[in-house]
């Protein structure tokens, strides 16, 4: 890579306490029995993450944090994993019920379940242990946590809004460096390699994705940067992002390698400027599906609707990708500190493709970006 990159970001946030993590707790059980739920069952995954600060490995025993109003947390774990969950942040807001190896832990986490229950569940609990709990309670009933409390996770603190823009400003960092960085004569996946690097240098613990999509692979959304050498003429998608201090980043800007020609530049206006109206139309009280609606508007007046192909936009948080979503049909209002991203594109196969995306969150008043660096088309060598 070429450049001087600045230091990376060492001054990291004041940690959770166990005092939120236990007010998170609550807020879930609280949720749930408003849902008509009778607790939420969560799995190890970013659900218990974010709930108790606990992340262990994910294994065929048993670990499930089961969570009821007026009852006290309590968290089913293996005895050889038990002093690691109490020694995790909100390890002290838990009461933990361990069980051995050769013992059943079904019958541990059902005991404490009512036998005709509804519960939520964790979307990644494995269906090992699903299975497990229905045979112990097979009048219970089970739902999708997302499907069941899609708002659980969805609005942000001032905390962890600090952490997402801290996440933000060093993807766009990123950004920065990789315009300086030669592309004509390259492959995709040397790009990528150098999107990564940048990336944990900006303070990333995680790297999740590192789209690199030129020239054709551009009309792709989710390719996968590959063996392809990158020409001058290309078009290229950058679509890249991880966890830093816990929580997410998520942009994308489209370069060329050299001069463009007319019509690309006019795809790439057209993306920005849809790009621009479904930011405008992000404050409190719309509908999420009003952010797709405004995007897709500008896209499908100038003939290109078809060519638009996803959703504009995703939560995001402890994971990159979460409810809620900006897409027709969902009519969820915004709430201030709501975070998700806009990133309409056009993808023409065969051809090229264009998307812009920032991370947005919803603000008293309107919304604002949590990605900074210029949407102009930038030219690369």
């Amino acid at each position: 890579m070429t450049g001087t990159p600045v230091p990376p970001d060492t001054d990291g946030p004041a940690p959770f306490t166990a005092e939120d993590y236990a007010a998170r707790m609550r807020r879930a059980a609280d949720a749930a029995a408003e849902a008509g739920l009778d607790g939420v069952l969560v799995a190890p995954g970013p659900d218990l993450v974010w709930l108790t600060g606990y992340r262990p490995v994910e294994t065929e025993r048993l670990t499930l944090l089961v969570l009821r109003a007026g009852h006290a947390p309590v968290l089913v774990v293996p005895t050889l994993e038990a002093p690691d969950a109490a020694r995790a942040p909100g390890g002290s807001a838990l009461t933990l019920r361990d069980w051995t190896d050769g013992k059943d832990p079904y019958e541990a986490a059902a005991s404490l379940l009512t036998a005709d229950g509804r519960y939520g569940i964790s979307d990644n609990a494995w269906a090992l242990h699903l299975l497990g709990l229905r045979e112990r309670l097979p009048d219970a009933g089970h739902v999708a946590l997302t499907r069941a409390l899609p708002m659980l996770r969805a609005v942000k603190d001032a905390a962890e809004l600090d952490r997402l823009a801290a996440a933000g400003a060093a993807a766009d960092a990123t950004y920065e460096e990789i315009r300086k960085v030669p592309f004509a004569g390259r492959r995709e996946r040397e790009v990528a390699a150098d999107l990564a690097d940048l990336l944990r240098h900006f303070g990333h613990s995680q790297v999740d994705f590192t789209i690199v999509a030129s020239g054709p692979n551009g009309a792709n959304p989710h390719h996968e940067a590959g063996e392809r050498v990158i020409e001058r003429g290309d078009m290229v998608v950058l679509d890249f992002g991880g966890l830093k201090h816990g929580y997410g980043s998520d942009t994308t800007r489209t370069v060329h390698v050299g001069e463009p020609t007319e019509e690309e530049r006019r795809v790439h206006d057209l993306v920005r400027a849809a790009q621009e109206a479904g930011f405008g139309a992000v404050r409190p009280g719309a509908a999420c599906q009003d952010v797709d609606r405004a995007a897709r508007a500008v896209i499908a007046d100038a003939g290109y609707g078809e060519y638009f192909i996803h959703r504009t936009g995703h939560g995001i948080g402890v994971t990159t990708h979460e409810p809620p979503y900006m897409i027709e049909g969902e009519e969820q209002p915004l709430v201030p500190g709501m975070c998700f991203s806009v990133e309409p594109g056009v993808y023409l196969p065969g051809r090229f493709g264009v998307r812009i995306e920032d991370i947005v969150t919803v603000t008293e008043d309107g919304g604002r970006r949590l990605n900074n660096t210029p949407r102009e088309m930038a030219m690369v060598d």
